[in-house]
């Protein structure tokens, strides 16, 4: 005779990973990190961890989660989307934070998926998928911003190396990481034929980093100079010449995670919503609304784009999981959250009036210098990982079809 198990049709196999989920979570989540943000995704410089942060941190390292939807055989945790999805709403509910982050799991892990070696796998994506190395860019030069096909960051081939020489600028995270994938030249009789994709040890000889200070006062990007650094030929990513092709499909992947989730767009929609900051400073009417009708409804507006853009991005996230990865679509994005974020910056400051204006000393909270250094940090939200003019080109010709004409 039939069990009952036998004879339940419809019991979903996610259910049966849901709790598994929950499960593992409740064994090995430290419910002292409940509602902390992920401080290893952040450009800044690595944190000193607590011993919760280091377990956490190697429980789904270990287990592959930090990197849910890569390949199980590089580390990975081989889920699904479904899978996936389920695995991020558990961990939502109990305030947990993806420890695994980066510009290797953001950027470079993807698109060495793609376009790497088995040999260049085997190396570099494990690594990634348990934060033991921390990445970071090389494509921005000093006369190569927004036209990247001009650098000049020169790789001459000696045989089994290349001699590197040149230099990178606005280089994230460059005086704390331990390797450096970058676009260099290999060709200079072509401009975009003569680029390739070149993995770099950012200990080797020749390498020196200078930190540039911002408005904000931090000082997360660097100046990178390349003084005969030799480069084994194995660390070339793909065919001498292929690097444009390569490096476009990682600025995808780069404005994706820079729209939102994991980015510093996304630490900026973190924290108290504009429309409680404004009641709190600004005070609030009979019916507990905010007493300026006219910053109320600027707020709603703002809080309405905010929540369908997140929505948005969620569900171009798990589109994103699929074989096809990310689009052209990206440009979208980040240039609509790079203006959300702006917005609620600019927002917040004008709700804060002088309190939100201070730099440093006494009758400032924290929070409110926070906020100052947030509001001057984001105007470079639409500047880097592609300006949006750079964006808008990309839109009309990539997704609306407009060509140049001659």
């Amino acid at each position: 005779m039939a069990t009952a198990a036998e004879l339940d049709v419809s019991v979903n196999p996610l259910d049966a990973f849901r709790t598994d989920v929950r499960d593992w979570l409740a064994t090995n989540f430290p419910p002292s990190l409940k509602g902390k943000d992920n401080s290893l995704s952040a450009i800044e410089g690595p944190a000193e961890l607590s011993a919760d942060e280091v377990a956490w941190k190697k429980a789904m390292g270990d287990k592959g989660w930090g990197v849910p939807t890569w390949p199980a055989q590089y580390g990975g945790g081989g889920l699904d989307r479904a899978q996936a999805r389920v695995l991020q709403e558990e961990m939502g509910r109990i305030g947990a934070s993806n420890p695994i982050g980066g510009m290797g799991v953001m950027m470079f892990g993807p698109t060495l998926l793609e376009y790497g070696s088995e040999a260049q796998k085997n190396e570099h994506i494990p690594a990634i998928a348990k934060a033991e190395v921390r990445w970071c860019q090389g494509y921005s030069e000093p006369g190569a911003g927004s036209d990247l096909a001009s650098l000049q960051m020169f790789a001459e081939d000696k045989g089994d190396h290349y001699l590197v020489n040149g230099q990178k600028t606005w280089t994230s995270g460059g005086q704390w990481a331990d390797k450096c994938f970058a676009l260099v030249r290999t060709d200079k009789s072509k401009k975009h034929e003569g680029i390739s994709f070149l993995l770099i040890d950012m200990t080797s000889p020749g390498v020196e980093v200078k930190p540039i200070r911002l408005i904000s006062g931090s000082s997360p990007f660097c100046e990178t100079f390349f003084s005969d650094v030799k480069v084994p030929k194995e660390n070339l990513v793909g065919q001498e010449g292929e690097g444009w092709t390569i490096g476009k499909r990682l600025l995808q992947h780069e404005r994706q995670n820079l729209s939102g989730g994991g980015s510093a767009v996304g630490r900026m929609f973190a924290g108290k919503a504009v429309s409680a900051l404004a009641k709190e400073y600004r005070g609030t009417d009979e019916q507990g609304r905010v007493n300026d009708s006219d910053l109320r409804m600027r707020i709603v507006r703002h809080e309405m784009d905010s929540r369908a853009f997140m929505l948005t991005l969620r569900r171009a996230a798990l589109e994103s999981k699929s074989n096809q990865g990310p689009s052209a679509a990206t440009s979208i994005m980040k240039n609509v959250g790079a203006r959300i974020t702006q917005d609620r910056a600019e927002l917040s400051i004008e709700i804060m009036g002088m309190n939100g204006l201070g730099w440093e000393g006494e009758g400032f909270s924290a929070d409110e210098l926070t906020q100052t250094r947030t509001w001057l940090f984001g105007k470079a939200v639409s500047i880097y990982g592609g300006s949006s003019e750079i964006q808008n080109n990309v839109i009309a010709k990539r997704i609306l079809g407009m060509l140049d004409h001659q």
